[in-house]
């Protein structure tokens, strides 16, 4: 595809751009595989500027893998409040055990090794492998794979098994023996801030010259977009349930994509179904309790990924029965001061406002 003169200049000229011009960033201040891992895990789909005061506040409050295994699964997803794709922090709770009961709390330095980790695919063990141990590890993301799709010129789906197997090819013969790390680093920096997906700053790119996209003009075409579906809402009813003064808040169980966070309680609503029932009928599902719905508190919209929800939040009387976990993994009674002490997803957490308003 190209010469090895040119994959030369090219990491000659990347290297050069990225001393001259690499962010400050936290991560960057350290050779720990625990630390590292850490920042790796967190950027995994999350802006760097949101990730700067999570990974502070995890380090300051679990310094070391060992205080990370120890720690309570709720604790840690605590800390991870508001970061999102709460699968990452279990997994990660699952590698910190890992990495002390059958590594000997010393982070593997292969490849291999890290890819044995709970949540550490190909991209994420490159990553830990090539920063912290200086390994000849590539890594291909959305800011690699746009890259190399603009320099190469690559036309075609960047998401299909044989796009995904030339891009890999073309980052490991990219990727130097010598500051293997700081070149992935060097990737990563340039995707994020010069060769971005709308309006990359051609001017100011170190790889302008050998850029076949930017020679012909076609920079702004590359990599292909492929058409998505458009994200389907889910509506939810949800109950703020009121007992003396206190509010019923419940578990999810530890699977799935908001897995072991608490919420308030409630469920999709049913087609042919008003807000007010299907939460009746949820909430019977649920907990096996009784309740009076009474006025709508408020109407929360919230995107993830692949679709959105817009929660339907109503004010609730406990009325009789004895909640059980049915549907849940556990169940409390708490003040309205108390709730910013447990775990909820966003969603519910852009409740709290109006409720403590209330």
């Amino acid at each position: 595809m190209t010469d090895p003169d040119q994959y030369k200049l090219i990491r000659r000229r990347l290297l050069t751009w990225f001393d001259r011009n690499a962010r400050d960033l936290p991560w960057r201040h350290t050779q720990d595989p625990y630390a590292i891992w850490l920042s790796e895990i967190m950027l995994q789909q999350t802006q760097v500027e949101t990730v700067r005061d999570y990974y502070t506040r995890f380090l300051n409050r679990l310094p070391t893998v060992h205080h990370f295994a120890k720690a309570p699964l709720d604790t840690i997803l605590k800390l991870w409040e508001g970061l999102g794709y709460y699968t990452r922090a279990r997994n990660a709770h699952k590698a910190a055990k890992q990495v002390t009961q059958e590594f000997g709390g010393e982070f593997p330095s292969t490849l291999e090794g890290l890819q044995q980790l709970s949540g550490v695919g190909r991209y994420t063990a490159g990553a830990i492998a090539s920063i912290a141990f200086g390994v000849r590890a590539p890594i291909v993301d959305g800011n690699v794979v746009r890259i190399l799709c603009r320099i190469f010129c690559l036309h075609g789906d960047p998401t299909t098994s044989s796009m995904q197997k030339r891009l890999w090819a073309l980052a490991s013969d990219l990727v130097p023996v010598k500051r293997p790390g700081d070149f992935n680093e060097a990737m990563m920096e340039l995707g994020a801030t010069v060769c971005h997906r709308q309006s990359p700053a051609c001017e100011l790119c170190p790889l302008k010259p050998m850029c076949r996209a930017c020679q012909q003009g076609i920079q702004m075409d590359l990599p292909e977009r492929v058409k998505r579906r458009p994200r389907p809402t889910v509506q939810v009813a949800v109950g703020v349930i009121y007992k003396r003064g206190r509010i019923l808040i419940d578990k999810r169980p530890p699977e799935g994509l908001l897995g072991g966070l608490w919420e308030f309680p409630g469920g999709k609503k049913k087609s042919g179904e008003s807000f007010r029932q299907a939460l009746k009928r949820e909430v019977r599902e649920e907990l096996d309790i009784e309740i009076l719905v009474n006025k709508k508190l408020v109407v929360v919209d919230h995107a993830y990924t692949h679709f959105q929800v817009q929660l339907h939040v109503y004010v609730c009387e406990f009325v009789s029965g004895e909640p059980q976990c049915l549907a849940c993994t556990d169940i409390k009674w708490v003040l309205p001061s108390q709730l910013a002490r447990y775990a909820f997803p966003t969603a519910n957490r852009k409740i709290f406002p109006v409720l403590l308003r209330g």
